[in-house]
């Protein structure tokens, strides 16, 4: 009884070595994991909002222009816009200034009705929205505001736009 037990024994094992010589190769397996962290992305892009010609203002000036924004799917972000870089402007009180130091008020609003001042506060003035992985398109309103007069000449600022996330 016992060699019989023996021998089945070792025909079982020849079968197998048997069956890896004739793929010629034995095997054996592992798993691994396979692992991706997608951290949120964003970037930002302007032009330029132009108020154009004008001879005076007594109705005030509304003119818009688009940022474009690019985050990943899904990405909370946050837009802010500073003063400008002419001195003494101030998110409420945003100036343009000429060559020879005059200047013209002007406000950024987040809203057509041009009544959120655009500022660069998260959670406070600053717009939020959230990236959906290809570019937004987001309006910037801007408004001169009337009875304004100014000295002729071309004005301009340069705003920063922000993109947080």
């Amino acid at each position: 009884m016992r060699l019989s037990t023996v021998v089945a024994g070792i025909s079982c094992v020849l079968i197998a070595r048997a069956g890896q010589a004739a793929s010629g190769m034995a095997a054996d397996t592992s798993l691994f994991r396979v692992a991706l962290t997608l951290q949120a992305d964003c970037s930002i892009t302007s032009g330029v909002l132009n108020f154009g010609s004008q001879s005076n203002f007594t109705n005030g000036i509304n003119q818009s222009a688009q940022l474009s924004v690019t985050c990943s799917n899904n990405a909370p972000y946050s837009i802010g816009l500073d003063a400008g870089n002419v001195n003494g402007s101030t998110i409420n009180g945003r100036l343009l200034q000429s060559s020879s130091g005059d200047t013209v008020q002007y406000q950024l609003y987040k809203d057509a009705s041009r009544s959120e001042v655009w500022g660069n506060t998260a959670g406070t003035d600053a717009l939020t929205g959230v990236g959906n992985g290809a570019a937004q398109m987001v309006p910037i309103y801007g408004q001169i505001g009337a009875r304004q007069q100014p000295a002729e000449g071309a004005y301009s600022a340069t705003v920063t736009a922000t993109v947080s996330f």
